[in-house]
């Protein structure tokens, strides 16, 4: 009786800073409550009110116990506490498998997107859908969500994929990244959520692209590791690390340009990844053989903001060359502590840089992190309103 004499705006003030697996518990309170909390309006304020850099999003590969079986993708929304403390069960616990069909693409505002190619004969479909792991809303399969082309010969293209947001007009946005290899050129295609069309929006001549098929998306732009030398054709011996830039597709401008590599970066790394760590584009590698090197843009498109977060001898890490394959999955709330990867051990190294010390190593169970994401619970909807 008492939360009934509340008024309506003093009970949505309360909501919106509750967390989503508490409103989806009160949808059924009543249906006022109901319909209040997948209003547009509602969902930009819990989405504005909810904790940052708590969780993250683990691409992971499913390791099958049959010899005839091949691994399995899966996603794992984790709390970075939990990781830091128990990292396998944190997985094992939280991994969701996916249809081996799909490709994980990204995770934007507690928005998963997963892209599947489908082969057909020498032409390419590509189907794209949503998904909200914190309410469990997926977004239907539309045949006409497809790109298809009888130009799209499926040899003649490398392709690249992002998703992200842009908040100037409120949509999300997947990317295509196409280069054709026999016309040297690159276009870009993009597919806004509730669309059901993709867009060509950019030409431009080829350059190479490294690194893995997903962009990864900052400030309303999604970035990928590149060499700025035109054609495909490159020897990564000759490669310079004046040579080296980050691409950079703006998502409302529907541009695109090169970012340089930090300045501390004398030569040209091993093993260079790009990824987003608290909400920062993120640079590991290698250094010289015998340094595992973490760069951090503290802030978006100011090159000058490049700063080194983790400077670690190998040796300490247990990973010796020659073959030296780790990852950056999580920092502690000070950033003192972080969490890796080592995919030669099959362990999770967590290390704390304040007392530059390992605190423990721990096995891979049957969940692998492939790699990272920055994530949030949120209520957004998978489908356009």
């Amino acid at each position: 009786m008492a939360m009934a004499q509340l008024p309506q705006d003093l009970i949505e003030e309360i909501l919106s800073w509750l967390p989503v697996k508490s409103l989806m518990r009160f949808r059924c309170v009543s249906r006022t409550w109901n319909s209040l909390i997948f209003q547009a309006h509602f969902v930009k304020l819990n989405l504005e009110r909810s904790s940052r850099n708590t969780h993250v999003l683990l691409r992971c590969q499913i390791n099958t116990v049959f010899e005839d079986m091949r691994d399995l993708p899966g996603i794992a929304p984790c709390s970075i506490c939990s990781l830091l403390e128990n990292p396998s069960s944190t997985v094992d616990n939280g991994c969701h498998q996916l249809d081996n069909r799909y490709l994980f693409i990204g995770s934007c505002n507690g928005l998963v997107c997963l892209i599947n190619l489908v082969a057909r004969g020498e032409f390419s479909e590509y189907r794209v859908w949503f998904c909200n792991l914190a309410t469990r809303i997926m977004s239907e399969d539309s045949p006409h969500l497809c790109l298809r082309s009888c130009n799209y010969k499926l040899w003649w293209y490398q392709v690249k994929c992002g998703f992200g947001y842009d908040d100037r007009s409120d949509t999300y946005k997947v990317v295509l990244v196409l280069s054709n290899i026999k016309s040297q050129n690159r276009e870009v295609r993009v597919h806004r959520l509730g669309d059901t069309h993709w867009r060509k929006v950019l030409t431009c001549p080829a350059f190479p692209i490294l690194g893995e098929k997903c962009g990864q998306p900052v400030s309303g732009t999604v970035n990928w590791f590149a060499i700025r030398k035109l054609g495909f054709d490159y020897e990564w011996e000759t490669v310079t690390v004046d040579q080296l830039v980050i691409f950079s597709y703006d998502l409302n401008k529907e541009t695109f340009k090169y970012l340089l590599m930090p300045n501390g970066l004398s030569e040209v790394p091993r093993g260079p990844e790009l990824g987003v760590l608290k909400g920062c584009l993120c640079l590991s590698h290698v250094h010289r053989r015998t340094h595992f090197v973490v760069w951090l843009m503290r802030e978006f498109g100011v090159e000058n903001s490049w700063t080194q977060l983790l400077n670690v001898t190998l040796e300490l890490l247990q990973a010796p060359l020659p073959c030296v394959i780790l990852k950056l999955l999580c920092i502690s709330e000070n950033g003192d502590v972080l969490l890796l990867a080592n995919y030669i051990s099959s362990k999770f190294i967590l290390y704390n840089k304040k007392d530059n010390r390992i605190v423990y190593t721990q096995d891979f169970n049957n969940q692998v992190p492939m790699s990272s994401h920055d994530y949030i619970q949120s209520l957004v909807l998978p489908y356009g309103n």
